[in-house]
């Protein structure tokens, strides 16, 4: 777990009343998807989405709860592949509610249990595994509209 003056790489964005962090490797769409959850919420996909943070963030246990916050050198700006950094609202805090790892190596067809769980600093949350190739969105935009079945 990254101290309480360091960052981690990844990105956030809350979606309702908790966050979605992304992570994954450099160039994997993490930025990518931050922008589609965005743009999702201007188009009534979703009922509220503000970005928190997007390639740097800030992680920390608050009582039980793990919170997210942009790196303020670059808070409130997302980087759009093709038109480079630009300016959009940001959200100053964050509960995560959900961990989406991108260009994960554990994915299947029906996940087993453990890989639906991420723990970051002693705190258990939901997780979804996206292969590499696949679209992230339209399964993220599943994850939060439908309930498990199982």
């Amino acid at each position: 777990m990254a101290g309480p003056d360091s960052t981690i790489h990844a990105s956030a964005v809350l979606v309702g009343p908790k966050a979605v962090l992304i992570r994954g490797p450099s160039g994997c769409g993490k930025s990518r998807l931050a922008w589609e959850l965005l743009v999702a919420a201007t188009q009534g996909l979703l009922p509220f989405a503000r970005l928190v943070a997007d390639d740097r963030a800030y992680l920390e246990n608050r009582a039980g709860r793990l919170v997210v916050r942009p790196a303020q050198a670059l808070a409130g700006m997302i980087e759009i592949r093709g038109l480079g950094i630009r300016k959009v609202e940001v959200e100053p805090l964050a509960v995560i509610g959900l961990v989406v790892d991108l260009d994960a190596a554990d994915v299947a067809r029906h996940p087993e249990k453990a890989a639906a769980t991420a723990v970051i600093d002693g705190i258990v949350l939901p997780r979804l595994g996206v292969a590499a190739g696949t679209a992230s969105f339209p399964l993220v935009l599943a994850a939060m509209r439908t309930p498990s079945a199982g």
